[in-house]
């Protein structure tokens, strides 16, 4: 009998070449204020633009998706994906209203370090669907979120040491990843949204006749001014529950992953035959 470790979702090379088109777009989708030119044609239709990445990313997450799920998402990866995004999405109405009161990362940082990459993206995107419909935040801001949640919880799952760091120097490390993807993933959702403030507020709109450097410092200040406060609530509160409920939430989702036999392939190998008497 030989065992070997293995993920609920292996990431193969179907899998891995959609990742990339889709983070490659993703990026592109999120940072075009800044990569467009002033006299690029996409800048001609800056309001219009959030709009038809939107429309794009969502046929992109969904490729993703099942791809990654026809390789390797069996019954048991599934119903655990069900399990964990339906307490994600219940977790984020939570702080409805109260700035930084985010549970539900915390519970993606974790998730995507115990079950990969490859489980981490699908649970991310997946989550933040499923909260959009049950908040009712069903918008051209749903895509960048799902996308910009699975670029969160995968990086958790590309975290270095998961076979040998444990115990206090893991809950070390997920608490700063967490703090620090929080404000990544609030910056992203920014960049996003940015856009389409339009004249709203001259001082920290979008300017599409304005070199880059220009639109960087009003995209600071505009983040400065909008969800500095709130992405550092997250940030705090991320660490927070990571650093108080991650060795129960670890342990817990390591023993779920063992008993649906996640962790080790066990494969059965013939019995040798004993040497002939003469």
């Amino acid at each position: 009998m030989t065992m070997s470790r293995r993920r609920p979702v292996h990431l193969g090379p179907r899998s891995l070449a959609a990742l990339t088109l889709v983070s490659t777009v993703g990026v592109i989708a999120f940072g075009w204020p800044f990569l467009a030119p002033p006299t690029s044609a996409l800048n001609a239709h800056a309001q219009d633009a959030p709009w038809l990445f939107a429309g794009l990313l969502v046929l992109l997450v969904a490729v993703v998706t099942a791809t990654i799920s026809e390789s390797g998402l069996g019954a048991k990866a599934v119903a655990m994906l069900g399990v964990l995004a339906a307490t994600g999405a219940a977790l984020r109405p939570i702080g409805a209203g109260t700035a930084g009161i985010e549970p539900m990362f915390f519970l993606m940082v974790l998730s995507g370090r115990v079950l990969g990459p490859g489980f981490g993206f699908v649970l991310g995107s997946v989550t933040m669907f499923a909260s959009a419909l049950l908040t009712g935040g069903v918008g051209p801001w749903m895509p960048f979120q799902m996308l910009a949640m699975g670029w969160f919880t995968m990086g958790a799952g590309l975290l270095p040491g998961g076979d040998r760091i444990r115990g206090r120097a893991e809950l070390a490390l997920l608490a700063a990843y967490g703090f620090v993807a929080a404000f990544a993933y609030g910056t992203a959702m920014n960049m996003a949204g940015w856009p389409f403030m339009g004249a709203l507020a001259s001082g920290v709109s979008f300017d599409p006749d304005a070199a880059v450097p220009a639109n960087l410092a009003r995209f600071a200040a505009y983040c400065v001014a909008t969800s500095l406060g709130w992405d550092l609530g997250r940030a705090v509160v991320t660490v927070l529950l990571t650093l108080t409920l991650g060795p129960a939430v670890l342990k817990a989702l390591r023993r779920a992953t063992r008993r649906a036999a996640f962790e080790t392939a066990v494969t059965f190998e013939a019995p040798r035959k004993a040497p002939e008497r003469r």
